[in-house]
């Protein structure tokens, strides 16, 4: 009998099986190499390392990413991927497999738009496993996606603004004006804090985001993670108008808020904790935009693309005297 021989990409020696005669054993560790050569080879024992403990042991360890973005990570794992993956040897799943798992996520009442994001992580998932010899090929390539229908969105007019501010509590007027004027994401606005505003200068520094997470799925346990901002690209600083400096300086005298405190808390006092996005979501702005008779959906993240809407018309609306909203309770 002879053992066909030949080396894998670290250099060790690996066998290619034990064949009859010397002639075919030399045929098949030739072969072998040329896999080895061409990129072609895989570890067949590694393959049957199953999904759950190859994201767990070697793709999340892999991923340098903001602890937010792992929680989340964690999350989709648990809730999409798991379930389905989690006990298959990674070289059984196949494209048929991923294509079954879109159908199931679609069936569930999954969106197409999660579940072509959740696809793009799972690609990431198994273009490791390809890097790493775990597998020969992505089984995501090629996969029928459903298709993503274009949303039809309308933009808030100003006449719509006013109307969902009136209907606002009003220790919340102030957060929502705010916003309305800087543009500012959800997480960027909560981080706001005296020390940002300069009043001299007529400016507000965007310098932290805060991120809510699920405790079960953050890194270091805690639900509301603060977030600097040290690249120049997120770093950013906003020219604000007198009536809301105004407002705000107004705000932090009556509440006696410190440098560090947090202009917009869940609570209106000194050393408040963050808001929950949720909670005002539900608690806050659905009542809200009920109470205000307004015929179309509205997200808080809306008044983003309504800040951008009304500065491409030349800024006026931004400019709008603030007693057309009435004076915030600051």
């Amino acid at each position: 009998m002879y053992t066909a021989l030949y080396r894998d990409p670290s250099g060790k020696q690996r066998s290619a099986g034990t064949f009859t005669s010397e002639r075919a054993a030399m045929r098949a560790g030739r072969r072998a190499e040329s896999r080895v050569e061409t990129g072609g080879w895989i570890d067949q024992a590694s393959g049957r390392i199953t999904f759950r403990d190859y994201v767990e042991t070697v793709w999340l360890p892999s991923r340098h990413v903001e602890v937010s973005t792992l929680a989340g990570y964690r999350s989709y794992l648990g809730k999409h991927f798991l379930p389905f993956f989690g006990q298959r040897a990674m070289a059984d799943i196949l494209p048929s497999t991923v294509q079954d798992w879109v159908t199931a996520a679609a069936a569930s009442g999954l969106s197409p738009t999660s579940v072509a994001k959740y696809h793009v992580m799972l690609h990431s998932v198994f273009k490791r496993a390809v890097r790493d010899r775990v597998i020969l090929s992505n089984p995501c390539e090629g996969t029928e996606l459903p298709k993503i229908p274009p949303r039809k969105t309308r933009i808030l007019t100003p006449e719509d603004f006013d109307r969902l501010v009136a209907a606002l509590p009003d220790r919340y007027r102030l957060l929502v004006l705010t916003d309305i004027e800087t543009g500012l994401r959800w997480g960027e606005l909560i981080a706001l804090r005296p020390r940002h505003i300069d009043f001299l200068r007529r400016t507000v520094s965007v310098e932290q985001t805060i991120v809510e997470v699920s405790r079960k799925h953050s890194p270091t346990g805690q639900r509301m993670i603060v977030k600097d901002y040290p690249k120049a690209g997120e770093f950013r600083t906003l020219r604000v108008s007198d009536d809301l400096l105004a407002e705000l300086s107004r705000r932090i005298k009556r509440l006696g808020l410190s440098p560090d405190d947090l202009l917009f808390a869940s609570t209106d006092t000194a050393g408040g904790n963050p808001i929950s996005r949720n909670t005002f979501r539900t608690k806050v702005w659905l009542p809200a935009l009920d109470r205000s008779g307004l015929d179309f959906h509205v997200r808080v993240h809306d008044l983003r693309h309504a800040h951008a809407s009304w500065l491409l018309a030349g800024g006026a609306d931004l400019m709008r005297s603030w007693s057309a909203w009435g004076t915030p309770r600051s």
